[in-house]
């Protein structure tokens, strides 16, 4: 992949540059070798951000994070976006085995009409069999359901990406929520408040004031 660094008050020290590789190259495995890179670093006061972007012909992912140091932004941000890959690819695999199973020449679905050769079977055979009575056997379905559900267990990530570290206006939040990608994003006003701000499904910021 053809890599392009962007500085913004930042230094692309040839540390970062070779980080920045390592990374790639996991995630070339996944993607393969076509597509372009854009890396952008940057300082802003004591925060330092890195945002990458890989374009391909099919696709756009997009990582961005911060931290203290710009070595611990650019790890989280490439370990970011090596899971939207895989992500990408697991939902691409699937798209193409269910397009492949799922459909037959004549249009109909595959797995319907294996239903409905099997609940077919039974019910000719029922029919077709007597009783010792002489009466004929009435076809009956049964349908057999699990005593209960299994419940998967939770999945648990820790991250500080959606906390503030700093007192900050409201302005400022929506502005930091939607740079750092976040639906939920905490954090204090000048006064101390902790507040909450969470992206519904139309794409309206609701803030909450923790109490």
């Amino acid at each position: 992949m053809d890599v392009e660094y962007t500085g913004r008050q930042a230094t692309i020290t040839k540390k970062l540059k070779l980080q920045t590789e390592a990374g790639l190259a996991r995630i070339v495995k996944i993607l393969g070798n076509a597509g372009n890179v854009h890396v952008i670093l940057a300082t802003d006061k004591y925060r330092q951000k890195a945002e990458v972007t890989i374009q391909t012909r099919n696709q756009k992912l997009v990582s961005a994070c911060e931290s203290t140091e710009m070595v611990l932004a650019l790890r989280d941000a490439l370990v970011k976006i090596e899971q939207q890959a895989i992500r990408h690819k697991k939902k691409k695999m699937t798209i193409k085995r269910h397009g492949k199973s799922d459909t037959v020449p004549g249009g109909k679905i595959a797995d319907q009409q294996d239903e409905e050769m099997v609940a077919a079977k039974p019910a000719a055979a029922k029919t077709a069999t007597k009783s010792s009575s002489g009466r004929k056997a009435v076809p009956m379905l049964v349908h057999s359901f699990p005593s209960h559900s299994p419940l998967t267990e939770p999945h648990v990530a820790r991250s500080t990406d959606g906390v503030a570290l700093r007192p900050m206006t409201l302005e400022e939040a929506v502005k930091e929520a939607a740079f750092r990608d976040r639906d939920v994003f905490v954090f204090r006003d000048h006064g101390g408040q902790a507040m909450v701000l969470h992206r519904k499904r139309d794409g309206k910021m609701e803030l909450i004031e923790v109490p």
